[in-house]
């Protein structure tokens, strides 16, 4: 009398675990003849299936989940490393002007001051105040000619 397939039938049926379902030994011819999940659903009804409760602690086990002062995770500041990373950056890519010849000692000096005060809240914005300055440097060069 092998009913494993009938067991995880009526597992599937109703949800719950094959070690939580018993069959009435009465009732096995019943069970034996059930096919379908309708079948053990009328077959639960009356009561030739039974379903076991949950045992266990889970009252006991609710508590010991709670939430006290030391397990809370505090935010980490991100600060420090979001400038690390800006600042390393914005000063690769006033190296690599350097290294073309598109900007002169002073001008880098000045920019690695404004870049070290935060001034600068991206790349793209380095390259605009660039831009703009260079710009301002032209006019001056040819008011002054």
């Amino acid at each position: 009398m092998n009913l494993r397939s009938k067991k995880q039938l009526a597992a599937k049926t109703f949800g719950v675990g094959k070690s939580r379902i018993l069959f009435v030994n009465e009732r096995i011819d019943e069970i034996k003849d059930a096919i379908t999940k309708q079948d053990m659903r009328t077959l639960q009804k009356d009561g030739a299936i039974i379903i076991k409760e949950i045992k266990g602690r889970s009252a006991n086990v609710n508590k010991k989940n709670r939430r006290h002062v030391g397990k809370v995770r505090r935010k980490v500041n991100t600060r420090k490393r979001d400038y690390v990373i800006l600042t390393r950056k914005l000063r690769q890519f006033i190296a690599d002007k350097k290294q073309k010849g598109e900007m002169s000692d002073e001008e880098i000096k000045e920019t690695r001051k404004r870049i070290r005060n935060k001034i600068f809240k991206s790349k793209a914005h380095l390259k605009e105040n660039l831009g703009g300055s260079k710009n301002e440097n032209a006019k001056k060069k040819k008011k002054g000619k």
